[in-house]
């Protein structure tokens, strides 16, 4: 038996190469493909169910990335030792794929659709993420499940000020903007991507580079799907009722657009739109059969959509009355919670964030792991989504693919402003949403900004972000570019575009095109008016709180740090952490001790000054070099009947003769010093047989009238 695959070759400018192969592996699923650059290969693939379900009123899409641990020659580290549930890195990647995706499909498909792509061989230099979308598409090229166009993504980053289309994970390290990029032949369909502050011409710059990496790989996908002579198979689309469709407008039209112009809230804009979906039931009444009846609710989506979406166009007023540049009312605090390190309420209309910040060290830094790296990140930001912000009924299962996502775009664009890797702190912003009407992601950004300023942490300037819309027309090119869009114009509108940044520049985006591609143009425009939204914001942010707190508040924790050493590391930790535990527990501190180099970086943690203090003492005490003349502070630790042993730096002792105490003769140390008493010496000198201190008390001591010093013994001289 021989498996013969069928290959195409696709060349980029910069000399990288990536293959396409099919018909080798996976052969009974609908399409299956291998893509492979370097040693990365990642294996796509698609199945479809031949009919949709009964009653099925939307597409339904499911899209899973997962990397194989023995890829990379790992065994997973879990209990079971097996891939299980796909983590947070894989989700992120799942969405990448699934939003670029989705518009391709027809519109009255609705049939059970499976991608899965997997990780099956890894290379430490090639990022997969982006090659995941190509693998997808290339396996739903090679099926016969209709799509209406082929489409691929690329990463393009700047790195020294030059443009490179899919950097190596080193090459990623210095670039300054990170973007993935997806499109069809014609048009933008999905960007994601962080900056440093990039501007919106540099935005637009990457974008058209992208885009002409990407026509390279979505011709080879055709080349391949013309090899394999692919007919798109016939499908069975819903049903039609055009009488009812006539029936539905006729009734509801008026109704609707007067609801549309109420300029009321979302509860109760939605409130009315229901009284009037029942109004339309009751009116249709016997029209409405067992077979026609899904269609009714499918009509009144229908007419609600173009009603609002005409209205926006023509007068130029949205849902609420708002202008189309205008964003809404803004309210903000900090210091809102008295517990927490820091903590900021953030609202913009009714969209609502409470964010808190906490800080903590080393030890509560969170691992990341996939097939090619395992990192600890010191900045956390978990956002999180309750049904009552909605106010919905919905089961609280923890997060889903939405929280990690709206999460990641909050956490990339705040991780901008963030200090560099010398700072102590390990940073957890949590943004819980009280109350959400479109954009919360944007409000976790700005609320995340406010609370980590109001925790100390040196931000050097602010960050806030903002959700942009679109609606159009094609039939007369018309369109409508919507700031702070409401989550009806989301759901009803062609773009969700979301634009963050500082007053100098952009440091995140994402945007998700619902309709046949976005021109440069709209792009252009909604990037300018998504500034004026941006800086809008900012300047009642900085109104607010124009810094950050020179310090944590008195409640928060403290680090301070000294470097020591590499060899003192071992003296400092003590034999099976014996030292370091003594430390810690009789402090109330938690330490930390990590190897720079040649040093070792000894962080002291705890939100008592005086504890910290204490800490520090004591292992500068360990490290330190005991100095001839110096004077210490010692501890008794035995008593002997030729003097007592005290320690007059941690770790070190030394002898302290009894001829060392007093100018008077002793003959004994009854009833002059016993275990644990604290006594002054100084150190005057070393054995120079043996190097142990030679300490003394008295010479701290006024000498005594008339003392006769006693000459020092000579050594006899050997005999001749």
């Amino acid at each position: 038996m021989s498996l013969n695959a069928t290959t195409v070759k696709i060349q980029m400018e910069d000399g990288k190469e990536i293959l396409i192969s099919t018909g080798k592996l996976a052969r009974q699923a609908d399409g299956a493909v291998t893509v492979q650059c370097g040693n990365c290969i990642l294996l796509a693939t698609v199945c479809a169910s031949k009919e949709p379900k009964p009653g099925q009123s939307f597409f339904p899409l499911s899209v899973d990335y997962q990397e194989k641990m023995a890829s990379a020659g790992k065994i997973p580290g879990s209990f079971f030792k097996r891939e299980g549930r796909i983590n947070d890195y894989e989700i992120l990647i799942s969405r990448l794929v699934d939003r670029a995706l989705r518009p391709l499909f027809p519109e009255d498909y609705l049939c059970d659709v499976q991608i899965q792509v997997t990780l099956i061989s890894s290379d430490p230099e090639v990022m997969p993420d982006a090659l995941a979308c190509l693998a997808a598409s290339a396996a739903l090229a090679v099926s016969t499940i209709p799509i209406q166009e082929i489409i691929s993504e690329v990463r393009i980053a700047r790195i020294n000020g030059n443009y490179v289309i899919n950097p190596t994970r080193s090459e990623l390290a210095t670039a300054d903007m990170d973007f993935i990029i997806g499109a069809t032949s014609k048009n933008i369909m999905m960007v994601e991507g962080e900056a440093k502050e990039c501007l919106e011409a540099d935005v637009i710059t990457a974008i058209e580079l992208a885009h002409k990496a990407i026509r390279i790989q979505v011709q080879a996908q055709e080349e391949l799907r013309k090899t394999l002579a692919i007919t798109p198979r016939s499908y069975t689309a819903g049903n039609t009722d055009e009488n009812l469709e006539s029936m539905v407008n006729a009734f509801a039209a008026d109704k609707m657009l007067e609801i549309a112009r109420s300029r009321s809230t979302k509860a109760d804009r939605s409130d009315a739109f229901k009284a009037l979906e029942t109004a339309l039931v009751e009116h249709l009444g016997e029209a409405i059969t067992d077979e026609n009846k899904s269609l009714v609710k499918t009509y009144f989506g229908n007419l609600q959509y173009d009603v609002v979406r005409n209205m926006i166009l023509e007068e130029r007023v949205r849902l609420d009355g708002r202008k189309l540049d205008e964003v809404r009312p803004l309210h903000m605090e900090i210091d809102f919670l008295p517990s927490p390190h820091g903590s900021a309420l953030f609202t913009r209309g009714e969209t609502q964030s409470l964010t808190t910040v906490t800080l903590g060290t080393s030890q509560d830094e969170l691992l990341i792991e996939n097939a090619a790296s395992s990192n600890y990140e010191k900045f956390i930001l978990h956002y999180n989504f309750p049904g009552f912000s909605t106010g919905e009924v919905k089961p609280n299962r923890g997060p889903g693919r939405r929280e990690v996502g709206h999460g990641n775009l909050a956490k990339r664009s705040l991780a901008q402003m963030m200090p560099s890797n010398d700072y102590p702190y390990t940073v957890r912003v949590v943004s819980d949403i009280l109350e959400s009407n479109g954009s919360s992601s944007m409000a976790t950004v700005c609320a995340g900004s406010l609370a980590l300023m109001d925790a100390g942490v040196p931000l050097p300037k602010h960050v806030s972000g903002v959700a942009m819309g679109l609606i159009s027309r094609s039939t007369d090119k018309k369109f409508a570019i919507l700031t702070d869009i409401l989550g009806d114009e989301d759901h009803l509108g062609d773009m969700d575009f979301k634009v963050t940044g500082t007053k100098d520049g952009i440091c995140g985006i994402q945007m998700d095109i619902k309709v046949d591609g976005l021109s440069m143009e709209i792009m252009s425009q909604a990037l300018e008016q998504a500034k004026q939204g941006r800086l809008h914001i900012l300047d009642a942010m900085y109104a607010c709180t124009p810094a950050h707190r020179t310090e944590p508040k008195p409640h928060a924790p403290r680090i301070e740090q000294i470097v020591i050493d590499r060899e003192f590391i071992g003296a400092v930790i003590g034999p099976g952490g014996k030292i370091i535990q003594e430390i810690q527990r009789e402090t109330n501190t938690t330490i930390t001790i990590e190897e720079v180099d040649e040093t070792g970086v000894v962080k002291i943690f705890s939100s008592n000054k005086e504890s910290i203090e204490k800490a520090m003492n004591w292992v500068k005490g360990i490290v330190a070099v005991p100095e001839i003349g110096q004077e210490y502070d010692s501890v008794v630790k035995g008593i002997k009947e030729f003097g007592a042993f005290v320690e007059f730096l941690p770790g070190k002792q030394g002898l302290l003769h009894i001829s060392e105490i007093s100018w008077s003769r002793l003959n004994s140390l009854d009833g002059v010093l016993k275990e644990g008493d604290k006594i002054r010496i100084k150190l005057i000198g070393t054995d120079p047989k043996t190097g142990k201190f030679r300490l003394s008390h008295k010479v701290l001591l006024p000498k005594p009238e008339g003392y006769v010093e006693r000459e020092e013994r000579k050594p006899n001289k050997p005999t001749e």
